[in-house]
């Protein structure tokens, strides 16, 4: 079903696999079209170990800070109004720079956030505690019988029961830019950090791809494996439904000239030096609990339906929340190779059972339905069922001789 590469190999450097897929374009992605997934070297390592090794080692970080100064000096207003946005929820990465961009570079962000789909406590928490560190923020929440409705038909046809969610984040920010006629938009790191084409990284601006349509294809766009006239036709949504996840007519980008960053081109990207930011700055507190189906404690730890987006990686392409988590970490040198592999030998195919019961309630599924979906997604030459019990064929402590 998702055409991968049939015979597994994992990079030199981390734990991730050719598996693992390349970020898309959500608002363009439909059932039938293939996944494209992580490119290696010729010496085996991945794309992300590439960026690393060129971000650890030979990128000038002190003139890319240069070049994030002339680009603010551009921006900024003394007049009270906002001169940028900062989408997030108060996890430690939109606090990192939105606090960065206010209190060091004396910018006026406004937070935007597209509502989790279910806020954990601890996430909850985070959230008031980022906007009382200083932050003005404008909340949207989507119809939320629609968004479940959504969400739960991005499950079950494309077992991905994040899209909704990732299409809403990617298009709601650049609308309230435009409302609030503020020019300049800072997001987080760059998804290519973690793959794509490497080149990609050299970019400062989001692919305007990814929020944006022309008029030709303004109405041919996707959600939870659906078409938007598939969508209507089965009742799902009607024609006023859509406010918050079409995308925007791109010629109003272009009129308006307004700019979409990633932060993490002009700061060396680190996510556990964020953490440590947030929770000095911000307030921000890691769960009780580290996350199932991983060892950490402080990531993407504020939606209850974030653990299944994690888990449904792992049933489709073999790689789990450890795997991505160990990777980043064995990157940035906080731990080796051989601890990663420990680590994701010990949690990667753990079953996100905390908030199962909360998931089947959100999307309105048995767990019969849940399973049914599992099952029909589980890529085959990934898996094999061993004393009744699913177990991966090349895990990579196998490949590892581990």
């Amino acid at each position: 079903m998702l055409d991968l590469p049939k015979k597994v190999k994992f990079c030199k450097n981390c734990l991730v696999s050719n598996q693992k897929p390349n970020s898309t374009v959500e608002i363009k992605s439909d059932i039938s079209k293939k996944k494209s997934t992580q490119n290696f070297g010729d010496d085996g390592i991945c794309v992300a170990c590439q960026y690393s090794e060129l971000k650890n080692n030979s990128i000038d970080w002190n003139k890319r800070e240069e070049e994030l100064l002339t680009l603010l000096k551009k921006y900024r207003k003394d007049n009270g109004q906002y001169d940028c946005i900062v989408p997030g929820s108060g996890g430690k990465d939109s606090c990192f720079v939105s606090h960065i961009l206010k209190y060091k570079y004396g910018m006026n962000p406004l937070t935007v956030t597209w509502a989790p789909n279910e806020f954990t406590e601890i996430g909850l928490q985070n959230f008031n505690s980022w906007l009382d560190s200083g932050f003005d923020n404008v909340f949207i929440t989507p119809n939320r019988g629609i968004h479940k409705k959504l969400t739960k038909y991005a499950f079950l046809n494309l077992l991905h029961p994040f899209q909704p969610f990732i299409v809403g984040q990617k298009v709601t920010a650049p609308k309230i830019a435009l409302k609030y006629e503020i020019p300049l938009i800072f997001y987080g790191e760059n998804p290519a950090e973690y793959g794509n084409n490497l080149e990609d990284n050299f970019n400062p601006l989001m692919d305007t791809n990814y929020f944006t349509s022309t008029e030709e294809d303004k109405d041919d766009f996707f959600l939870s494996g659906y078409s938007k006239t598939q969508l209507i036709e089965k009742n799902i949504m009607t024609e006023n439904d859509f406010n918050f996840y079409s995308p925007i007519p791109r010629e109003e980008i272009i009129d308006s000239d307004l700019k979409v960053y990633y932060m993490s081109y002009f700061l060396k990207w680190e996510p556990q030096d964020n953490y440590f930011y947030a929770a000095t700055n911000c307030g921000f507190r890691p769960a009780e609990q580290r996350t199932v189906g991983s060892y950490s404690k402080y990531s993407s730890i504020d939606d209850k339906i974030d653990m299944f987006h994690y888990y449904t990686l792992l049933i489709k392409f073999g790689i789990g929340r450890a795997t991505y988590d160990a990777s980043q970490e064995i990157r940035n040198d906080r731990i080796t190779r051989e601890e990663g592999i420990s680590l994701v030998k010990s949690y990667d195919t753990e079953f996100p059972d905390r908030y199962f019961q909360d998931f089947l309630k959100y999307i309105d599924i048995s767990e019969n339905d849940f399973w049914e979906a599992i099952e029909k997604f589980r890529s085959s030459h990934l898996w094999t069922k061993i004393d009744g019990n699913w177990q991966l064929k090349n895990p990579v402590w196998k490949d590892n001789d581990l």
